[in-house]
């Protein structure tokens, strides 16, 4: 175990005047910066927004597409019970309603 006495100069850290705004951007930089990171955030806004708007109307299209899918469905079992109410088999009655 290390000791804090043992500890190299290079791995010890204490704050003072001089080390303490290295990491604090200038009051000149920080403006431009905050321009920047505005129209960045503007930008991602923008850009959530419109992949919403895109997931949405691709979600009302699928939903169209399954209920002519649904109605498609109802009409070939119609179709299907009504071939076999006229004495065919169920495997004739498909073939007839598939257009064979």
């Amino acid at each position: 175990m290390i000791s804090a006495h043992n500890v190299p100069e290079a791995f010890t850290f204490t704050m003072t005047e001089d080390n303490s705004s290295q990491n604090t951007p200038s009051k000149k930089k920080g403006k431009k910066g905050c321009a920047g990171s505005k129209r960045a955030m503007l930008t991602y806004g923008v850009i959530q927004i419109s992949a919403t708007v895109v997931s949405a109307i691709s979600l009302a299209a699928i939903a169209l597409g399954l209920c002519a899918v649904k109605q498609e469905s109802q009409a070939f079992n119609g179709c299907v019970d009504e071939v076999i109410a006229n004495g065919m088999t169920n495997a004739k009655a498909v073939r007839f309603c598939n257009g064979g």
